[in-house]
Formats: C-alpha cells, structure tokens, sequence
C-alpha cells in the first residue's frame, strides 16, 4: 500500500533566547551556515525523504520567513498532492486565539488534514539543526503498528533536567515522560545516558485527531504535545520511541554519527556554526544525495583578491558562501555569508558574518557573530575589548559579541570609542 503523508512543520515561536538574531524575524528564519535558513534543515530532510506534501505553520514576526519560503521552497507540482505551503494562525477556534501551544496550532488547521485525508501526520518543529531520513521513522512506526512514534535522541543522563524525557521499554514502547527531572529514567541496558525527546511525531491520522478534538476540549489543558498530549496517551495508546542514532542517511558511510543540534541560544548557535568549518565536519553538507536546499540566488562565485604581504585576500578552515569578496582580508576559522566584504588588513577570526556585511581596511573581529547588512569601519575591533564592547552591542556570558542588523546597511562608524 501507498501511504499517503501529511506532513506539518511548526515554524511560529518567537525564539527569544537567540536575541537580537530574532529581533526581525523569527527563529527558523535565522540565517546558517553561510548561505541557509534554519527551517531549511527540516524542509531538506522532508523532500529528502519523498515527503512533498508539507505546511509549515507559521505566526510571530514572519514577514522574513515567507519571503525565504517564497524564494526557495514554493514548488508547483505535477500532483496537487505536492506543495509546500505556508499557513498563517487562521485563529479558527471559538476564542479567536494564536496558537497557544503545539497542539492546539494543529487543532486550529484540523481542516486541512480532513481535507487530505492522509494515512498519516509528521509533525516536526523548525529550530534543529540536523539531517535525518524520516523514511526510517515511517518505516519504524509501521512495523511496530504505532499510534505515534515519537523520535528520541540518546544523551548522557547529566544532561537530563535540560530535556524531556522519554522513559522506554526494551523494544522502545513508550512507559513515560519526564519533563526536565534530573532523576529521570535511564535507557534500557544503559545506565548512562536517557532518551531526549526530539520534539518530531508520527501520528496515525485516527488517532490525532481523536486526541485533538478531546484536547481541544479540556480547558485544563496548554495544548503541547509535549505537556499534555502525549502523557494523556500512556496506557491508552501504542507509543514507540525512535532511536535516532540508528537512523541512515543515503550517500552517507555506514555508521556515520547522526547530528542533532538545539541553536535555542546563542552561543548554541555560534558552536553550531563553527562545527560546519572544521576539517572533518560532524554535519555533511557535501553529501548530493542528501542536498541541503535553500533559496536559489543569482550571486557570482565567491572571490579572492591581492597576494601581498599584509596584503592578501585568503580564507582558512572557513566557509565562505557565494558572492563574497576578501579583497585583502584575511578570514580564519569563520563562516562568511553571502556577499561579505572583508577589505585589505581585515582579520576576521572564529567569526559568523552574515549576508552583505562590509568589513572595512585593517578591521580586526574575532568571537563575534554579525547580523546581516552590518558595516564596520577602517581600523575598529570587535571582541578584543569586551567591557568596551558591552557597551555598544549585546555579549553572551561566554563572550561572543553580537551586532544586529537592519533592513539597509549598518554604519557603527560613529559608535567607535
């Protein structure tokens, strides 16, 4: 049999903890990896995977992401079956409300999965950085005649209260959840690690749908899968945990280590990106069975200019994304977006720089993360004084000095002391 998947992407929350990044626009749209969006990782595993039927719900400061989506992912295809559509809260319920959790942001767009009448729903959010083939869960969900399937990740049961929890039998039935306990269960045969909820569902469409409609009901409830929902569903329902680590990405090496990033902070989402420019990469970018797709844009390649001595326009253990321009300057261990200007004697060091940023004559940056259109004068340091840089822009407790952007270019110029 053929089965007929919906799949729905949660893309609406507001991602605080990764301000100013979040100023204007929500977190999945937050730029990565030189020339990505974040919600491109979950949209890349879906198409991936031959899962063309997607809506991607969205809500708080979204203007950012639907012109990404529009640019990139708005496909018209042969079968009406096959779109990537984004949905804005329609506030459909009684009280006219925004989605006020996970759960009730699918009850509020229950009309679309009646309307397609799938065998089954993929609800996955759009704040990870990782790679899977949610084929693998599908196929995992079926065999074990599950009513959801949730994905679950190993990690070591120190880090316990910082997740979710899921408490799992010996052939991954699901006995329990734990929000956030320090002593939560551990996994079966392995008393150092537990499994961390992944926050990605399979569900059998009878099945949501029943536990939509009763959660919709129960003016007790958040309406989280998370919270309410899926605890609800212990000892009435077929619940499976599945384990990431065994998943298998096409034109990967047999046994290659999955990767599963949270950016929800940003120092998260500096490490994250920094994992991209070493010499072995933990996530495989290169990888053309599993392309990681985004918006197609007509810049130039990205070039490299002058060789002489403090002179010479070069790049190491850096990714530079296209239509950059190192006119003399000198990028080590950074990740350079999208028409990036690093003039002559510019250093920029263990840095994310991003679209369109101009880096003026003799600049030195190091540890610091700049939004896009941010331009910095001839002969300024960033990161090398942080008192002096707390007072102009905003620095994690770890010490990476952030500088949001605007809609045009950036002048700090006359914020130098």
């Amino acid at each position: 049999m053929q089965l007929r998947v919906l799949a729905f992407v949660l893309a609406g929350g507001k991602g605080t903890r990764l301000y100013p990044l979040t100023k204007e626009r929500a977190k999945p749209a937050v730029p990565f990896g030189g020339q990505y969006r974040i919600v491109d990782f979950v949209l890349s595993n879906l198409v991936n995977s031959g899962i063309f039927s997607t809506y991607v719900l969205i809500q708080f400061k979204s203007q950012s992401l639907l012109q990404h989506l529009r640019d990139g992912w708005e496909f018209t295809g042969l079968l009406k079956n096959q779109f990537i559509i984004p949905v804005p809260a329609q506030m459909r319920t009684p009280g006219e409300n925004w989605y006020r959790g996970t759960a009730d942001a699918i009850y509020q767009n229950v009309n679309l999965i009646e309307q397609a009448d799938p065998h089954l729903v993929v609800i996955f959010g759009a704040d990870h950085i990782y790679r899977m083939n949610i084929r693998d869960m599908i196929e995992f969900h079926e065999r074990n005649r599950a009513d959801v399937t949730v994905s679950a990740i190993p990690v070591p049961k120190d880090h316990a209260r910082e997740f979710g929890v899921i408490e799992a039998a010996a052939d991954s039935a699901i006995l329990g959840f734990h929000e956030k306990r320090a002593d939560a269960p551990t996994m079966p045969g392995n008393p150092e690690q537990v499994y961390a909820s992944m926050g990605n569902y399979v569900f059998s469409t009878r099945t949501l749908l029943r536990e939509l409609y009763a959660d919709a009901a129960n003016e007790n409830s958040t309406h989280d899968f998370g919270r309410d929902i899926l605890p609800s569903m212990i000892g009435r329902s077929s619940m499976y945990a599945y384990d990431f680590q065994t998943n298998q990405i096409p034109g990967d090496p047999q046994g290659a280590d999955v990767y599963w990033r949270d950016v929800g902070t940003i120092d998260a989402y500096y490490e994250a990106n920094m994992d991209l420019r070493t010499v072995s990469p933990k996530l495989n970018l290169f990888n053309r069975q599993w392309p990681l797709r985004t918006a197609s844009y007509d810049d130039p390649p990205a070039k490299f200019t002058f060789d002489d001595d403090g002179r010479r326009g070069h790049a190491i253990d850096s990714v530079v994304a296209s239509g950059a321009i190192l006119s003399g300057g000198e990028v080590r261990r950074s990740v350079i977006g999208r028409g990036v200007r690093v003039h002559s004697g510019a250093l920029v060091e263990d840095s994310i720089i991003l679209d369109h940023c101009d880096i003026g004559r003799r600049a030195k940056i190091r540890r610091a993360i700049l939004d896009k259109n941010v331009r910095i004068p001839e002969d300024a340091t960033i990161g090398h004084d942080l008192a002096n840089d707390r007072k102009l822009y905003h620095v994690t407790e770890s010490g990476i000095v952030v500088i949001e952007g605007r809609r045009g270019a950036v002048d700090i110029a006359m914020m130098q002391v």
